[in-house]
């Protein structure tokens, strides 16, 4: 399936949230995020937050890191990596993705409260509005692993 026809993923289902939380909290935890911007960054569903000229989606995402790392690091989390990617070493030749991000929570209860602040939650709508596709991925020391 190329990208252009391709499901989007922007949000986590409620199944894959209640097995995220339903683990252990062992502890501390990376965020691997894969994301795809926009040409455009679209706030049809937030039009208060939307610039007075169109930015792009790469733009809108900044706004959201600048918005959101002080809300993360008053949880004890940390940006840790943030940059471009180029095509896949191993991978398909035909799969690309404009950025990744590497964030550190110090466990699962801590990203719960970031993720359910007030705040980050206004400050979302900047993430959705720059992103076309995305995945995240949590990583685990071996112990924390839940399946």
């Amino acid at each position: 399936m190329d990208q252009c026809t391709q499901k989007s993923y922007l949000e986590p289902t409620e199944q894959a949230g209640r097995a995220f939380f339903s683990c252990p909290d062992n502890g501390p935890i990376l965020m691997l995020n894969l994301m795809r911007f926009r040409d455009v960054a679209d706030y049809v569903d937030r039009p208060d937050l939307a610039p007075e000229m169109p930015i792009k989606g790469s733009t809108a995402f900044q706004l959201y890191i600048e918005q959101t790392l002080p809300l993360l690091k008053k949880t004890g989390g940390d940006l840790l990596f943030y940059g471009a990617t180029d095509k896949f070493l191993i991978g398909p030749a035909d799969e690309s993705w404009d950025a990744v991000m590497l964030v550190r929570q110090n466990s699962r209860s801590s990203f719960l409260a970031f993720a359910s602040n007030p705040s980050y939650q206004d400050n979302l709508a900047h993430r959705t509005a720059a992103l076309r596709d995305a995945r995240l991925l949590p990583i685990f020391p071996t112990a924390g692993v839940c399946r």
